[in-house]
């Protein structure tokens, strides 16, 4: 079993019970102790969980790895990036932000004339070894937790690309439609997509609406499309109508 399904395991675990013995993760990912301590210890790290003697626990505000958020909602995600790829033309240059919606998006683009920038590693991995798609991996510092890139190279680079349509993702959104995310250091690279883009279109699922976040990313006036499945807070989605942008619901 790969390391970061490993990690996805483990706070799965941890998620349901609260807190999970060495011996119990050892069992149930059929490895050994010592693969489970190195795991923990490199969950400690990134802040997603705490040891203690003989296991660990789960921390409340953690972020969650990306493996885990993959998982969860699969297929009112798989449902919104269908519909987003139908969105794409042949030619395209297309910005591709971090999130699990948007991987989802890249395994509908398969095999497409087009060309891909992104800071998303998952993303990166799908298109590896596809030379349909032009791959363009942007620059910056790894957040391996995450599978994604940020900083000033990262904001860098995006400065020097034009993109015909991003799809970007968000924490959540707001009542009155803006864009919030919770990871502060993502917020930048967002924010330098969103300039670098001729056309904005939102991947958000229906328990996104309303939604909050510690930072504001930009307002509905700079989303040209939202695509979300059934259930979206029908008040939010009149603001964004509002605001001009083009609502799918799938």
């Amino acid at each position: 079993m790969l390391p970061q399904r490993r990690y996805s395991e483990i706070v799965r675990c941890l998620t349901r019970d609260g807190s999970a013995s060495i011996s119990v993760l050892t069992d149930q990912l059929q490895t050994s102790a010592a693969t489970i301590r190195r795991d923990l210890i490199s969950l400690e790290r990134d802040g997603v969980l705490t040891r203690v003697r003989g296991g660990a626990v789960l921390n409340p505000a953690a972020e969650l790895p990306f493996d885990y958020v993959a998982d969860s909602g699969h297929d009112g995600k798989a449902a919104i990036a269908a519909a987003a790829a139908e969105l794409v033309r042949d030619g395209e240059v297309l910005l591709l932000d971090i999130g699990t919606t948007v991987h989802q998006l890249a395994k509908h683009l398969h095999g497409r004339r087009i060309t891909v920038v992104t800071s998303n590693l998952a993303v990166y991995d799908e298109f590896a070894d596809d030379h349909a798609v032009e791959l363009m991996l942007l620059g910056g510092l790894v957040r391996r937790n995450y599978r994604s890139m940020v900083g000033f190279l990262t904001e860098d680079a995006l400065r020097q690309v034009r993109a015909d349509r991003l799809f970007v993702s968000a924490s959540g959104v707001a009542r009155d439609g803006a864009l919030m995310d919770d990871t502060v250091v993502e917020v930048p690279g967002k924010r330098a997509m969103l300039a670098a883009a001729d056309r904005v279109v939102l991947l958000a699922e229906a328990r996104k609406f309303p939604g909050a976040g510690l930072a504001r990313v930009c307002g509905p006036e700079e989303i040209d499309v939202l695509v979300t499945n059934a259930g979206a807070s029908r008040e939010t989605l009149a603001v964004m109508r509002e605001a001009g942008v083009e609502v799918r619901e799938v």
